[in-house]
């Protein structure tokens, strides 16, 4: 979903400043899972509901979606509309919080007489807080705004942020400028060089994108400079390349679509 996204910031002037001033959240496990829209095997994806069982099942951060609705209420959508995942249609940013929460989410894999609704981003921070770090994937929404929430439940060192436009960058780090920062790897990038040279107009924290975009010339340049890899290898079959990542060298973290299965596999291999 994001092998694509290409982010040339041209930030020089922020290099220096911020190469080394924002520290990722105390990991819990020496290998990190992240899970995927929460742990959606069972329940539907980004629902409280979805985060709960990664919590229970010890996922170490929960990658989260965050949108704006029409009245500027913070909520958890990955499409850009509801008409995937709800009984409703529309864009988020064209409907009311009300006309929002009025909706049903759709479990399409389970026969299931529950009801699941869409989750404010104030109601995460209330779940995941203290048990579970979150993966802010930054959609749609007002930077300040996000972060006065994060603050206002004390999760300013249990958050990291991916980054999905050159803007998005700027104003996270002129209003919290140590909050860790994420991006995808550029498809362009192919050796150490060229990696080093966008880390240094571009500092970031992380680095994410699929496990196939890395070679070993850049996972090696990434590792060198202290900046975490933790790459996607979400899908149904994902179990059949678990082996070759971590033989490949993803030995920090991988984000998961199966984090309770990801994490008894880790467990027999000695690396959790």
């Amino acid at each position: 979903m994001r092998r694509n996204m290409i982010l040339l910031f041209c930030l020089c002037c922020y290099a220096e400043a911020f190469s080394q001033s924002a520290k990722l959240p105390v990991a819990r496990h020496k290998f990190i899972i992240i899970a995927h829209r929460g742990d959606h095997i069972e329940v539907p994806e980004n629902t409280l509901a979805a985060y709960e069982n990664a919590i229970r099942h010890e996922a170490d951060f929960v990658e989260i979606d965050l949108r704006t609705t029409k009245d500027s209420i913070l909520v958890i959508m990955h499409d850009a509309t509801v008409d995937r995942m709800t009984n409703g249609k529309g864009k988020v940013s064209n409907l009311s919080f009300a006309e929002i929460r009025r909706l049903q989410i759709t479990d399409k894999k389970n026969a299931s007489s529950k009801n699941y609704l869409v989750p404010t981003f104030e109601e995460v921070l209330k779940t995941c807080r203290n048990k579970i770090h979150i993966y802010l994937d930054f959609k749609n929404a007002s930077v300040q705004q996000a972060y006065n929430m994060i603050k206002k439940y004390g999760m300013k060192d249990q958050v990291i942020v991916y980054i999905n436009e050159p803007f998005q960058y700027t104003e996270w780090r002129k209003t919290a400028p140590s909050m860790p920062l994420m991006v995808s790897l550029p498809d362009d990038i192919k050796s150490e060089a060229a990696l080093k040279s966008f880390l240094a107009k571009n500092p970031v924290e992380l680095l994410d994108g699929d496990y196939t975009d890395y070679n070993q010339a850049t996972l090696a340049a990434a590792k060198q400079l202290g900046i975490a890899v933790w790459p996607d290898i979400q899908s149904a079959e994902e179990h059949k390349n678990w082996d070759k990542a971590i033989l490949f060298g993803f030995t920090e973290g991988l984000q998961t679509d199966h984090p309770q299965a990801l994490a008894e596999y880790l467990k027999k291999k000695g690396l959790r």
